[in-house]
């Protein structure tokens, strides 16, 4: 197998190798760098990844033509095994993206971390002399980011799957917090002592001591957080992954692994500042907040009534107006009903009627979720507007469509101190002339709460799967429902 690759050898060798290998690494940086770039805006996404893995291709290739890679077996093996359930992954629904997510950080966190503890059992059981400080530093980081990743996003996608054994709500016990702070703190004072001694005869004994309490530490940080900030701690742990990149660059003395795992591990940090904003919250009170206990208080309260339409009328209210702002979200994304999302849309636009899309930064439990949902079903990006722009807009708009939304139009946010969304943004559908709301069931939302919204005297509910409600909307409007 070692000749499999002997051609690029060979003209490599012709043209100073090391000179064209590093040449490649730099055009791969800078398509990383772009693909991000690009991946910011819907216009040139289908650009941005092409450039990703246009990068990751070069990376990979050139990286396999370096002169100390050998035994091609153990690298062709291991990537035909993968193919299968990287084609798996990349089929889920849009609705699964978040979870599947969280298992491609957990599979990253997984490998820097065994990476990591290859290298230190290789060295110090063989070459004791290449165990400096600096590099052991580096895999003490590498092993304890890589390891917490994997477990935590493990943990993090059951969540969200909803996974019968995994709870949704925090699994909270009593001094949880300073029983995560000793065990990481122990991890880190493991790791210290590795670095001033990582020759010394209790060394194998420390580092196996950190990556225990590395694994440990993962399912223990995210099991006492609740299900929905999952998609935060998904963007975190995103971060985590990114830096444990960085470490084994440094350890494998590969720059390009270092920029790449910089560029990742910054990108999950501002999704994540992203997330918290949008959700008026800090860090800190989503890792260790455990968001979620006071929401079953709330669920508790007096049953108040929804009030009930029927697609009929609710087709010859939207087929009057002059406004209407559509809200999507999870219930949407649920049902796969973009595609007749856009009908509605077609059958208002023929008949005169404004059609806006509001768009909540956490709706459908990630950034940009509905947006890709809506680009598919071929919406117009100039009529998608995303929350602080919509909202002045809101008082004027006769009818505000709510498909699948719950907690990020709950206006509750705004007044209730005891809330557990209190003081997050939300859409003002509340400020809309009439508003019907879209939802399977009369169950409350992701934050475990009822939604102001639906009680309202201007609401009235349109209960069953939104593909079909909407497809009923379409019905109505196409067989006259609704003309002026």
């Amino acid at each position: 197998m070692n000749t499999s690759f002997a051609f690029l050898g060979d003209i490599l060798s012709t043209a100073n190798r090391n000179t064209l290998i590093e040449l490649a690494y730099l055009l791969a940086a800078g398509l990383f760098i772009f693909s991000i770039h690009w991946m910011g805006d819907p216009k040139t996404a289908r650009r941005g990844v092409f450039a990703g893995v246009a990068a990751m291709s070069l990376a990979v290739l050139f990286t396999w033509a370096r002169p100390e890679v050998t035994g091609y077996l153990w690298i062709i093996v291991p990537i035909a095994l993968a193919v299968g359930p990287g084609v798996w992954l990349s089929n889920v629904p849009l609705t699964a993206v978040p979870q599947r997510t969280a298992l491609s950080h957990a599979f990253g966190g997984l490998a820097a971390g065994l990476v990591g503890t290859a290298k230190f059992l290789y060295w110090y059981l063989h070459t004791p002399a290449d165990l400096t400080s600096f590099r052991v530093g580096a895999i003490v980081l590498e092993v304890l980011l890589g390891y917490l990743t994997f477990t935590g996003s493990i943990i993090a996608a059951a969540k969200l799957q909803e996974v019968k054994w995994i709870p949704q709500r925090p699994w909270v016990y009593p001094g949880q917090n300073i029983v995560n702070f000793i065990s990481f703190g122990v991890a880190v004072v493991l790791g210290v002592l590795l670095v001033v001694n990582p020759t010394g005869p209790y060394a194998l004994w420390m580092f196996a001591g950190v990556v225990f309490l590395a694994f440990n530490f993962g399912w223990m940080l995210v099991m006492p957080i609740g299900g929905a900030d999952m998609p935060t701690v998904i963007a975190i742990l995103n971060a985590y992954a990114g830096l444990a990149a960085v470490a084994m660059g440094f350890v494998l003395d590969n720059k390009l692994l270092i920029t790449a795992g910089a560029l990742d591990g910054s990108s999950g940090l501002i999704l994540s500042i992203i997330m918290c904003k949008a959700m008026n919250r800090s860090f800190s009170n989503v890792l260790f907040g455990a968001f979620g206990q006071v929401q079953q208080k709330a669920v508790g309260g007096e049953q108040k009534t929804y009030k009930s339409e029927t697609p009929e009328d609710a087709a010859a209210i939207m087929g009057q107006s002059s406004l209407v702002v559509i809200v999507p979200g999870y219930g949407m994304a649920v049902a796969q009903a973009q595609h007749k999302v856009r009908e509605l849309y077609d059958q208002l636009k023929k008949r005169g009627v404004d059609v806006k899309f509001a768009i909540h930064p956490v709706a459908g439990r990630m950034p940009g979720h509905m947006n890709v949902l809506l680009a598919e079903a071929e919406i117009p990006y100039t009529d998608l507007i995303e929350m602080d722009e919509i909202n002045p807009d809101m008082p004027q708009c006769d009818v505000c469509l709510v498909l699948g939304a719950n907690d990020v139009v709950n206006p509750c946010a705004r007044y209730d101190k005891n809330s557990p969304i209190y003081g997050m943004p939300i859409i003002d559908a509340d400020r809309a002339k009439t508003v019907y709301g879209v939802k399977r069931s009369k169950n409350p939302g992701f934050a475990g709460i009822d939604n102001e919204l639906y009680f309202l005297d201007k609401t009235r509910m349109l209960f069953g799967d939104a593909k079909a409600v909407v497809g009923e909307l379409v019905k109505n409007l196409a067989t006259g429902s609704g003309m002026h």
